[in-house]
């Protein structure tokens, strides 16, 4: 990640509700919320919360997806973790970034075996 798109991202996530809205999508992983279900979550008007959402995905925080007549907002993970580097690099003087790379793909088919399916 350049400067320029580290600063697009600080800047979208440095607002209330948009930090909100970016940590809610990051909990629900890949799948996402439709716009009605995040405004309902975070108490947000519909209207305010498109400005938002488009904010997110104008800095490339968040997708959007059409499922039939609901839009879809999902965290972009790549870009995440993209700032994550870009904010830890050379971290500590050590010339590596010291970031943790999310993939909740990974983390969904890793888990460990519950007593049920060990059964």
């Amino acid at each position: 990640m350049e400067k320029k798109g580290a600063l697009a991202a600080l800047g979208a996530l440095a607002q209330e509700t948009r930090l909100d809205v970016f940590r809610l999508l990051v909990t629900e992983g890949p799948a996402g919320l439709a716009a009605g279900i995040i405004a309902d979550r975070l108490g947000v008007l519909p209207a305010s919360l498109t400005f938002h959402l488009q904010q997110l995905v104008h800095a490339g925080l968040i997708t959007q997806r059409r499922l039939g007549r609901q839009l879809i907002y999902s965290a972009e993970y790549g870009a995440m973790n993209e700032l994550l580097a870009y904010l830890t690099e050379n971290c500590c003087g050590q010339g590596a970034s010291a970031a943790p790379a999310c993939d909740p793909a990974a983390a969904c088919c890793s888990a460990p075996p519950t007593r049920s399916s060990v059964a």
